[in-house]
């Protein structure tokens, strides 16, 4: 498992950007680029990286597109082909994105996500995604979401069944899933099942923290790591479990004082744990 950072981190060079990570105790990164970057510049990033010994974990393709407006879809269906064709240049482990809603938020819960029409463009668009960029050194995949496809282990490993295609597989989000009292209070014992069922699929994780609040009626809100219940130690065994190389990526938090918090708050959590 190696730790890492999703947000940015404050830098001149591509050495100085490596080399800072690479002093916090990150094993894995996120490149501050995207398929717009000069070949010049990729080149020197990937460079640093292999230097430092840092693995690319992610490229984010964030973008909705299951947008009910034609030409905001072709858009965003597009921009994601050409993230995973750089995702597939830099050999990141991943290139990931949400499946997307028909709604007016983004990344919103809509009763239509659950629809079999949606399942089916899903379906279908990812395998248009995938097909037209054939990617040889990534896999696409989707993040869970409370409120859409895929939302559980079992979900996401029959998504992957139905679209079919090599190089779809799984990125892991364990805060996202946690949509009910049982997966909040038991998280430990969900963490384990989502590794027992997607394991061979999941090619990164994100890491961050849950709280139940105290009001009526159910309200979970995502927090930083050591504000809420989830079982960190647990989830970082259990990423460890699937791939020694696992990307363990903090995201979501405002500053990058706050991800060197977090991130030192894991390494010691881990620390104490003999991990």
């Amino acid at each position: 498992m190696r730790l890492g950072i999703a947000g940015g981190i404050s830098h001149r060079t591509p050495e100085e950007w490596a080399e800072k990570q690479y002093n916090l105790g990150c094993g894995a990164v996120n490149l501050p680029l995207d398929h717009k970057a000069e070949d010049s510049v990729i080149d020197a990033y990937m460079k640093t990286c292999k230097d430092f010994g840092l693995i690319i974990a992610e490229v984010g393709a964030w973008c909705n597109p299951m947008s009910s407006v034609p030409e905001e879809r072709a858009k965003n269906v597009a921009y994601i082909k050409n993230q995973l064709k750089f995702a597939d240049r830099v050999g990141a482990r991943c290139c990931v994105n949400i499946a997307g809603t028909s709604g007016e938020i983004w990344d919103g819960g809509y009763i239509e996500n659950y629809s079999d029409d949606m399942y089916c463009r899903i379906v279908e668009t990812v395998q248009e995604i995938v097909d037209d960029v054939n990617p040889q050194n990534t896999y696409y995949t989707l993040e869970p979401m409370p409120w859409m496809v895929p939302h559980s282990p079992e979900s996401y490993v029959k998504l992957i069944e139905d679209i079919g295609r090599e190089r779809f597989a799984a990125h892991l989000d364990v805060v996202n899933m946690i949509n009910c009292p049982e997966r909040y209070f038991f998280n430990g014992d969900f963490i384990d099942k989502c590794v027992d069922i997607m394991g061979k699929y999941i090619r990164s994780c994100h890491v961050k923290d849950v709280r139940l609040e105290r009001f009526l009626t159910l309200n979970l809100k995502e927090t930083h790591c050591g504000d809420g219940n989830l079982d960190i130690v647990r989830y970082a065994k259990a990423a460890h479990r699937c791939d020694a190389d696992m990307p363990f990526m903090l995201e979501h938090l405002p500053n990058e004082e706050a991800y060197i918090n977090s991130l030192n708050y894991i390494k010691k959590l881990l620390k104490d744990a003999r991990f």
